[in-house]
């Protein structure tokens, strides 16, 4: 595996991709890019396959810290796309920041349906018309694994893959979780935000080494949304691809991370995680 560090040149049609994103998500990743470097190193190793650039893909990344999704967006930049999201309707109408939100290009979904079978049927039919990578977090949470390896996750991305006969391309990262604390789940004062602040200030000084590698795209081509269990069957591909990602960027860390965060609880246990 070869590491960039930095931006680096890309080829023209990577240039082309980032140019074609709205202004307003340019700016805030290129700012984003700014708080990544000021904080640590970035390394970034794989590649995102050329070809699927400016399509419907899903981009599945293990969660390991409140920072790793700034890290993702810098290290995506690398690879000539700046990845969106798929948002509640109360982000995207809400006042501001739901502006922003709009105005950057993410897409809109309405967990808020009723009936769930109509929700996801409109969460696939979303993921069809989008012309630019999706970046989603199979887990739905910060991992809670005492060793920091993935959660089982949920069936949710595998089965819109399915559903919506996309691609999707694995992320794995290691590094991001010295950034900033796990904190707490909720905010209710200076209290709760203290030991963010206090641990991000830390880091600037640390300077951690951010880890992302491209893992390249999952083979689900024998797989199908209607037949049972290919649901599960895809999902365990994707959780696996991204463990075999993560397993040399933390080759010096096979059991335990180094870093201690206080604030995280440990109360689950990765399936995923290998075995001596």
């Amino acid at each position: 595996m070869v590491a960039l560090r930095g931006d680096g040149d890309r080829a023209t049609r990577r240039k082309k991709a980032i140019h074609d994103t709205p202004a307003v998500w340019r700016f805030l990743t290129a700012l984003d890019r700014v708080v990544v470097r000021a904080v640590g190193t970035l390394e970034v190793t794989g590649e995102f396959p050329p070809h699927l650039l400016g399509k419907p893909v899903l981009v599945a990344a293990n969660h390991i810290g409140m920072f790793d999704p700034m890290v993702i967006m810098a290290a995506s930049g690398t690879q000539g796309f700046l990845p969106r999201f798929m948002l509640t309707a109360g982000l995207i109408d809400a006042p501001v920041v739901g502006w922003f939100l709009r105005k950057s290009g993410h897409l809109r979904v309405d967990r808020g349906k009723a009936n769930i079978i109509e929700a996801f049927t409109v969460a696939i039919d979303t993921l069809r018309t989008a012309r630019v990578p999706l970046l989603v977090y199979p887990e739905g949470r910060v991992t809670l694994d005492p060793g920091m390896w993935p959660e089982k996750g949920k069936t949710g991305v595998a089965r819109m893959a399915l559903g919506a006969s996309v691609p999707v391309v694995t992320i794995s990262q290691w590094g991001a979780h010295e950034a900033v604390y796990w904190g707490s789940e909720t905010v209710s004062g200076w209290k709760d935000v203290k030991p963010l602040l206090t641990s991000f200030l830390k880091a600037m000084r640390r300077r951690p080494v951010f880890k992302v590698h491209f893992g390249g795209e999952v083979d689900l081509s024998d797989l199908t949304a209607g037949k049972p269990g290919d649901a599960m069957r895809a999902h365990k591909r994707i959780m696996q691809a991204i463990t075999d990602g993560l397993v040399p960027l933390r080759a010096d860390e096979p059991d335990m991370p180094a870093f201690h965060d206080p604030t995280r609880p440990t109360i689950a246990k990765s399936p995923w995680k290998p075995t001596a």
